[in-house]
């Protein structure tokens, strides 16, 4: 306890330094980048025991995947929360605060006034946490994130939660979060990211993720592709083989699995309905949201939350069970219900300022899409993308597919890992940018008011567009110069 907390007692400034000197002496990902991957949970089952197995005490749910599991787990903690869960959601990485990493979603009516709401820890339990475990962070050399892992677990069970969804960070199967043994697995989808860590084929980052699977605990898969498919088929079948109650049945134990995309969900047919009056409007979303509803049916089916979710037939919403109503609007109202942010938010309306922390090409490629539909719908004429990428992304990749009328803003992001701007700039122009459209700035402030976000209002505002996103830290350095 002598180098986080000292001798201290609590208040608002040692809580600060506590917190940096936790991202920098147990080296965070979001910090430090693959120096401070420890891959291998052997450290976090030790630490795991010392603290009395937290995370036996609630139900989980694990999500994986390259991109969309921030979305899919909020969906699902918010569809928990709505049946009468409380639901603890474990996330990373923060925009703004520490704490956004572990929240309570609490139970209660997602469209009347019983909404629930949310509870972050507190600093204070922050504190004392870091407090009572210090000495083992020390004698166990922890990671930041299995350090805050923990944390999550042990918090959850203290406040008693009933549910909680669990967000792995990297990969799936040397993963921090990967001691817990879920009621329910999700691999959200498989992209070409941390190629360095998890391997340079979709087939071997499959691999990776798929070590979340479990015996006897149905997996969901958001996005079929022939190259993993086969990957997560072995995995469930091998992982069961030896399961008495499959006795080796190879259609039962199969029946574990389901690909989101090859099944109808029981309210796929009110997608449509659901997606526009979602709250999370990215185009993306509709993925997204098949693969929640697809989860949504196997929790169901084990009774975890209320069954009887059917389709509504035409003419027949009068009719609809009352539950099927609470998903739907749970669902709608997701980012609300669950604070959750950076995902195609609105943060300004004139300019239009959008942010999202997509960052590599598997999602980028449906955003620059959908702004391509927004410039081509007539309500703006100008476009400009504030872009800033970690050095291990695959920023080539993302500069074939910039829409050829943006204005491109190329920032440095915050950290030693990021790509310089002027980096940047050399990809556009290798892929055929013209130079003479795109500025590079140093740091966030100078790349918005270059986008002229910060400046006074125009004349032509009303019709810019203005994308910030890439990397994480972009987003979560930009978004405090729009909430007031």
């Amino acid at each position: 306890m002598n180098n986080l907390t000292d001798t201290e007692k609590y208040s608002d400034e040692a809580y600060g330094r506590m917190v940096n000197a936790l991202f920098w002496r147990f080296p965070s990902f979001q910090k430090a980048g693959a120096e401070a991957y420890k891959p291998g949970i052997g450290n976090m089952m030790f630490f795991d025991q010392l603290s009395g197995h937290p995370h036996g005490r609630y139900m989980t749910i694990h999500v994986a995947g390259t991109n969309g599991k921030g979305s899919v787990a909020s969906m699902l903690a918010s569809v928990c929360a709505a049946s009468g869960l409380r639901t603890g959601l474990y996330t990373s990485p923060h925009l703004l605060d520490f704490r956004e990493r572990m929240r309570i979603v609490e139970p209660g009516s997602a469209s009347g006034s019983r909404e629930g709401g949310v509870r972050y820890i507190s600093r204070e339990e922050v504190w004392n946490y870091v407090q009572e475990w210090e000495e083992t962070f020390d004698h166990l050399d922890l990671s930041f994130f299995e350090i805050t892992t923990m944390m999550a677990f042990d918090w959850f069970a203290a406040m008693d939660v009933d549910i909680a969804v669990i967000e792995t960070g990297l990969g799936g199967r040397l993963d921090s979060t990967n001691i817990i043994t879920p009621v329910m697995s999700v691999i959200t989808c498989i992209g070409l990211d941390h190629c360095d860590m998890l391997g340079n084929t979709l087939g071997e980052i499959a691999f990776e993720k798929a070590g979340i699977i479990k015996p006897e605990v149905p997996v969901v898969i958001g996005e079929s592709n022939p190259e993993t498919d086969p990957v997560f088929e072995r995995k469930v079948l091998y992982t069961n083989l030896s399961v008495p109650d499959f006795n080796g049945d190879r259609n039962r134990i199969m029946s574990l699995l389901t690909f989101a995309d090859k099944v109808e969900p029981s309210l796929w047919k009110d997608s449509a309905g659901i997606l526009e009056r979602m709250d999370l409007q990215g185009k993306y979303q509709a993925r997204n949201l098949r693969t929640a509803l697809a989860a949504v049916d196997v929790l169901a089916a084990k009774g975890i939350i209320p069954g009887g979710i059917t389709a509504a037939q035409d003419g027949e919403r009068d009719e609809v069970p009352a539950f099927r109503r609470e998903v739907e609007e749970a669902l709608v109202h997701t980012a609300g219900r669950t604070e959750f942010h950076g995902r195609w938010e609105k943060l300004s309306d004139t300019p239009c300022v959008i942010c999202d922390i997509g960052h590599n090409p598997h999602a980028l490629k449906y955003n620059f899409s959908q702004l391509e539909e927004m410039m081509a719908s007539g309500r703006f004429n100008r476009l400009t993308v504030v872009y800033g990428a970690m050095a291990d992304k695959d920023v080539d990749g993302v500069m074939r597919l910039l829409p050829e009328c943006a204005e491109p803003v190329f920032v440095t992001a915050p950290g030693k890992r990021a790509m310089p701007a002027e980096e940047i700039m050399e990809k556009y122009v290798a892929a055929g940018g013209d130079p003479s459209r795109a500025v590079c700035c140093s740091d966030i402030r100078s790349a918005l008011e270059a986008a002229g976000v910060l400046s006074a209002v125009r004349p032509d505002a009303a019709r810019h567009l203005v994308y910030v996103g890439g990397s994480t830290y972009v987003v979560a350095e930009a978004v405090p110069y729009f909430v007031h």
